[in-house]
C-alpha cells in the first residue's frame, strides 16, 4: 500500500532521534525528515509555508490561530520545553536585585514575539507584579510577522550596528532575556550575571507552586492535509510519542550510560521525584494548565487577538487519546 509522503522539519533532539534513525515509523506515512535549526524552520514556515509538518513556536501558533483559520493546525507534541528563570541576564553594576528593579529601565530581548519572552514577561507580571508596560523593551531581530504593540507598551528595535550582548555589558540596557548566553557572561568578564543566580532552585519552586513546565515548541501540520486525511495528526502524534518513550528508556539505561553525563541516573531520579515519572508529557490534558497560561499571557501581551480555548490550537483528532484500559 502506498504511504502518504510528507515533509517534516524539526531539530535533532533525543526525543526525535528515533524518528530520524528509523526505529519509529509513523503509520501510513513516508516522512521526508529535514533537520534544521528551529529559528530557520519558524521563519520559513511563517514566510513561505514550506513544510507539510514542522516544529513550531507555541506563541506563534497562538498568534495565528487566535486570528482565525491559518494554513497549519497544532498537534499536542511539545518538542521543546524549558524553565526560563535562568535566561534573564543583568548588568551587575546596574543595581538590579529582583524583577521589580527593572521598572522604568531598558531591557533587551531578541524578539518580542518569541515564546521564551512571553513566558518571562508573564512570570514578571504574575509572580513579581511587574507588567510589561512598566519596562522599556529593545529587540534585535526583524519581526517574523506584522505586530502592533498594545497601547502603553514601549517597544523599539535597536540599530543595525548594535548588539544586545554588547549593550548589556556596557550598561546601555540593564537586563537581557535570551536563550543563548551573552558573550560577556561566557567569558566571565564580571559585568554580566544572572538575575536569578540559583535559577534551578527558583525554577523548582515555581514548578512546585504552579505545576507548570513551560512549553516552547509544538508540532504543526497543514490544515488542508488534516482535513483531507483526518487520520494523519493522530498518526504523527503516536509516532512522536513512541519516540519520546524510547528517549525515556535511553535515559534510564543503567548498564552503560547513553548520554555523556556522569550523574545522568541521579539527575533523572531527581527530576522524577519532583515532576513525576512522565516529566515531559505530550497530549492536551496533562498540559492544560501550561497551555492555558501561555495563551493567557499571549493575549495579555497583545500577541493573541482573543483569549481562545486551547482546543482551538490543535487538530480535533488529537484532543483525546485511545486507550485499551
Amino acid at each position: 500500500m502506498t504511504k502518504l509522503s510528507l515533509t517534516l522539519a524539526c531539530w535533532d533532539y533525543d526525543r526525535t532521534r528515533p524518528l530520524m534513525d528509523g526505529r519509529v515509523q509513523a503509520e501510513g506515512l513516508d516522512l521526508n525528515l529535514i533537520c534544521l535549526p528551529v529559528e530557520e524552520i519558524f521563519w520559513r514556515q511563517v514566510r513561505h509555508q514550506e513544510f507539510d509538518v514542522s516544529e513550531f513556536s507555541l506563541a506563534y501558533l497562538t498568534h495565528f490561530r487566535s486570528r482565525g483559520d491559518w494554513e497549519y493546525v497544532g498537534i499536542p507534541v511539545f518538542l521543546s520545553r524549558m524553565f526560563r528563570h535562568g535566561c534573564v541576564y543583568i548588568n551587575t553594576r546596574a543595581g538590579i536585585r529582583c524583577p521589580q528593579d527593572l521598572a522604568g529601565k531598558p531591557v533587551g530581548l531578541p524578539a518580542y514575539q518569541m515564546t521564551a519572552t512571553v513566558w518571562v514577561r508573564g512570570l514578571f507580571q504574575h509572580e513579581y507584579g511587574l507588567p510589561p508596560e512598566r519596562v522599556t523593551w529593545l529587540y534585535s531581530r526583524e519581526d517574523i510577522f506584522p505586530f502592533d504593540p498594545p497601547p502603553g507598551l514601549s517597544l523599539r528595535r535597536i540599530g543595525p550596528g548594535q548588539s544586545l550582548s554588547a549593550m548589556l555589558e556596557a550598561g546601555e540596557i540593564v537586563a537581557l532575556i535570551t536563550a543563548r548566553k551573552p558573550e560577556a557572561f561566557v567569558t566571565g568578564s564580571g559585568a554580566v550575571g544572572r538575575l536569578f543566580p540559583d535559577y534551578r532552585a527558583a525554577e523548582e519552586d515555581y514548578f512546585r507552586r504552579t505545576g507548570i513546565f513551560p512549553i516552547m515548541h509544538t508540532l504543526v501540520v497543514r490544515a488542508e492535509i488534516a482535513r483531507r486525511h483526518p487520520w494523519v495528526p493522530q498518526s504523527l502524534y503516536k509516532a512522536f510519542d513512541q519516540a519520546r518513550q524510547l528517549c525515556y528508556q535511553d535515559m534510564a539505561e543503567a548498564a552503560a550510560l547513553k548520554y555523556s553525563l556522569p550523574w545522568l541516573l541521579d539527575e533523572v531520579e531527581r527530576t522524577q521525584r519532583l515532576m513525576g515519572q512522565d516529566f515531559w508529557p505530550y497530549g492536551l490534558e496533562p498540559n492544560r494548565r501550561a497551555l492555558e497560561t501561555l495563551v493567557r499571557y499571549a493575549h495579555e501581551q497583545g500577541l493573541a487577538a482573543r483569549l481562545i480555548p486551547i482546543e482551538q490550537l490543535f487538530a480535533e483528532g488529537t484532543l483525546d487519546q485511545y486507550s485499551i484500559w
